[in-house]
């Protein structure tokens, strides 16, 4: 399953915000990476800062650029803004509900849990990281996979009152997608309507 597998710390460095989560490294070294990250650079274009933007939001979900693109055109052909549907399709893939539910400490590794079939929806097994989880769906953890370390120590003191658009009850180990975010919901920090322009050239 393809997906972007480099070295991290790079990336967050590149957009000077910790995408994948804390950074030690961006305290140390907040500018870009490589010879000339010190150096004064050319002011970026209206195409370049359009185009960073994309890649920020496909970094962050862990999306490329085919699954990206056919993302943007479903959200284009929904009712509503364009790029909060886009965001809310984002928000709304399998993988991404697993961490925002707490179960995994990083995306990447939600993504995992859902490929090796710790993960249920609505009580049957879903190894496809990019479905699409509806409002009512309920996620949880297979039965087997309840005392996996890397969910547990994920759980320990995460605070499931931070995402208003979800539910959570401990005692089953599963949460429910109540309904698609609101914008202003949404953590990330991403400049949505930029990847709309770009899209729309």
């Amino acid at each position: 399953m393809a997906r972007y597998t480099g070295p991290k710390t790079k990336i967050a460095r590149k957009f000077g915000e910790a995408i994948y989560g804390a950074d030690k490294v961006l305290s140390k070294k907040n500018y870009p990476p490589g010879q000339h990250g010190l150096s004064r650079r050319k002011k970026t274009s209206e195409y370049g800062t359009q185009l960073r933007e994309k890649q920020k939001a496909k970094y962050t979900y862990g999306v490329l650029e085919r699954q990206f693109r056919n993302l943007f055109e479903k959200a284009q052909r929904s009712k509503g803004i364009t790029g909060e549907v886009l965001l809310q399709l984002l928000e709304s893939r399998l993988d991404n509900t697993v961490f925002r539910l707490g179960l995994a400490p990083t995306r990447d590794a939600a993504r995992q849990l859902v490929s090796h079939r710790h993960i249920v929806v609505d009580g049957k097994v879903v190894n496809i990281p990019s479905y699409t989880v509806k409002s009512g769906q309920l996620i949880g953890v297979r039965e087997r996979s309840k005392s996996l370390e890397v969910i547990t120590n994920a759980l320990s003191g995460f605070n499931h009152s931070k995402y208003p658009w979800m539910e959570w009850d401990p005692a089953t180990l599963s949460g429910k997608l109540l309904h698609l975010p609101e914008r202003a919901d949404i953590p990330e920090n991403i400049k949505e309507q930029l990847i709309v322009e770009l899209y729309s050239k």
